[in-house]
């Protein structure tokens, strides 16, 4: 089938013209929205009081978004519970350290950054060897930075401080779309949940990362389009590609 429109399950970016979806829209003369299905929701400081977590027991922590970051002091506030001044922190960015000051003061030698992934912040973790690690984090998280630091024998508690939801999706009709571009297994899920009669047909799926795709076929999804590859680095790549391809196929 010719691909004329596209849902991306995500916001509508903040800077719009400068998304390398408006540019792929304007390029195949495609139409593109958007539209949030997850949402985040904060674990209730009740049940992170049942897992008996002790924040004063470790000595660093461990922040790979800023939902984490956010939740951490929430549940801290909630619970009454006194952040020690000593307290390292390392964050999987650098925008995620300076958004850290939001909470702290800002110092190099207890706030820690790697560029962007967790092969980064690992390097860095691996020079701090005898910390006492606290990993906060949702209840669906890639296993990448636990499995690496199982692996190096770093000490570390994993703490599930908030979880995704499903967004309502009851005002769009993802049936009309073409293809529909998916981010993560809860993306999928919500999908599933909002329309639990959802038959694919001719619709083209496109998933990021295996665990998504993984997810899409469980539910029975065919996956047309998978990102990232050695020739698609990127999500809007590989749709380009396969628009490229399928509206040639259709001339």
């Amino acid at each position: 089938m010719k691909i004329k429109s596209i849902l991306v399950s995500q916001p509508k970016p903040a800077d719009l013209e400068k998304s390398p979806y408006t540019k792929l829209a304007d390029k195949h003369k495609l139409t593109v929205d958007y539209f949030k299905f997850i949402k985040i929701e904060g674990i209730p400081s009740k049940d992170f009081r049942k897992a008996r977590t002790n924040v004063a027991d470790y000595s660093a922590v461990i922040f790979t978004s800023r939902q984490a970051v956010d939740h951490f002091f929430r549940i801290a506030k909630e619970l009454r519970i006194e952040v020690a001044e000593d307290l390292k922190y390392f964050c999987m960015s650098e925008s995620t350290a300076y958004y850290l000051q939001n909470y702290v003061q800002f110092r190099k030698r207890r706030i820690f950054h790697g560029e962007r992934t967790f092969h980064d912040l690992m390097t860095i973790i691996k020079k701090h060897p005898d910390e006492n690690y606290l990993f906060p984090c949702s209840e669906t998280h890639k296993q990448d930075l636990p499995d690496a630091l199982t692996k190096e024998g770093i000490t570390y508690t994993k703490a599930v401080i908030y979880k995704t939801a499903a967004c309502d999706l009851s005002k769009i009709a993802v049936k009309e779309y073409d293809m529909l571009v998916f981010f993560s297994p809860s993306g999928i899920k919500s999908l599933m949940k909002n329309f639990p009669d959802y038959e694919q047909g001719e619709q083209i799926i496109a998933t990021f990362g295996k665990t998504t795709t993984a997810t899409a076929k469980d539910f029975g999804l065919k996956v047309k389009i998978e990102a990232p590859t050695p020739k698609a680095p990127s999500m809007s790549m590989a749709i380009e590609n396969y628009v490229k391809e399928s509206n040639k196929r259709k001339r």
